[in-house]
């Protein structure tokens, strides 16, 4: 049963059962431009502690000590936002229309073409809270995307919509492995969706023998001090190690090689949400324009960009690296 009439939602609210809310939060993400939505139980991940415990004793995440903090935080939602019951988990579509200039000589990660995403997703998932106060009126929530304590990935799949691949993102079946992840975190009850179970990924290895630095050290585990990406948003040192510089030879904010080389983003369809049209000064960008950016150019250009993560320094200190090789 889907409800519409606003009239008719602000005098039942008490009246709604948890499958008719349940269903009315999902027609809104959809309203609200979100590709796919799915709702578990907020309780504790106690499958993934002991893959998190593994991760963090063989340094897997370089240099990212805040990985290790707020532990529990990390595995237990009802820690993290008091009373919550309900995780509620959505999906934002990412390939982008436009790719690089062909001349560009440096590659930046997909999902930086556009503005940045934790701006759009977390004013999405705000409007979303109000609409759940709305018909469901005296519950507390807390929104997210990447930006907090959170196990994202495991909770996507604990919501039904998908399952991690081994380049350990998560892989929608069907459309890929180009997805922002968002959740909202709430006090409210609801109807939860089944866990998703396969991992369709079979036997394939291409992502692994894509990795140029071999930076997956096990099926959905990577090391992140081998990684690219890790290597050129994350780390935060004067210059890249000299053996995943070695084997970089183009990638100067994030990579997308173990995505690209993945089966179920064979053939990936453009997205057509207006928020995350791509920023076609930075398309244009040739290889000589990279090389002699200047902080001002930057600013201008980068203006609302999840690029700006690392900093101008940080962006010449990735294209001065590969300049090097």
């Amino acid at each position: 049963m889907q409800v519409h009439n606003k009239n008719f939602l602000m005098n039942k609210t008490s009246d709604l059962d948890l499958h008719t809310i349940s269903q009315l939060i999902k027609s809104k993400t959809n309203e609200l431009g979100f590709d796919a939505c799915g709702i578990a139980k907020a309780e504790k991940l106690t499958e993934e502690e002991t893959r998190l415990k593994a991760y963090l004793n063989k340094g897997y995440n370089g240099k990212m000590a805040y990985m290790a903090n707020h532990f529990d935080k990390r595995l237990d939602p009802t820690l993290l936002v008091e009373n919550s019951k309900s995780v509620i988990v959505v999906l934002f579509y990412y390939y982008p229309p436009l790719l690089q200039n062909a001349a560009s000589g440096y590659k930046i990660s997909k999902y930086a073409y556009s503005r940045d995403y934790q701006t759009v997703i977390k004013h999405k998932l705000k409007l979303l809270g109000d609409y759940i106060n709305e018909i469901a009126p005296g519950h507390t929530f807390r929104f997210f995307s990447d930006s907090a304590p959170v196990r994202e990935k495991a909770w996507a799949v604990k919501a039904g919509l998908g399952w991690i691949g081994k380049h350990s993102l998560l892989i929608v079946p069907r459309k890929g492995s180009f997805f922002f992840i968002g959740e909202l975190i709430t006090s409210l009850e609801l109807e939860y969706d089944h866990p998703y179970e396969a991992n369709l990924c079979g036997a394939c290895t291409k992502c692994i023998q894509a990795c140029p630095t071999g930076a997956i050290a096990e099926p959905g585990v990577i090391d992140a001090r081998k990684c690219i990406a890790y290597q050129t948003i994350e780390l935060k040192d004067d210059r890249l190690s000299d053996e995943t510089k070695g084997q970089n030879k183009e990638w100067i904010f994030g990579c997308d090689v173990c995505q690209d080389a993945c089966p179920w983003n064979k053939k990936p369809e453009p997205h057509n949400h207006e928020d995350f049209q791509p920023n076609l000064p930075l398309l244009a960008l040739t290889k000589p324009d990279w090389e002699a950016l200047t902080e001002e150019q930057y600013l201008e250009i980068f203006k609302n960009s999840g690029v700006t993560r690392n900093g101008f320094s940080g962006l010449k200190r990735n294209i001065n690296s590969l300049k090097e090789l």
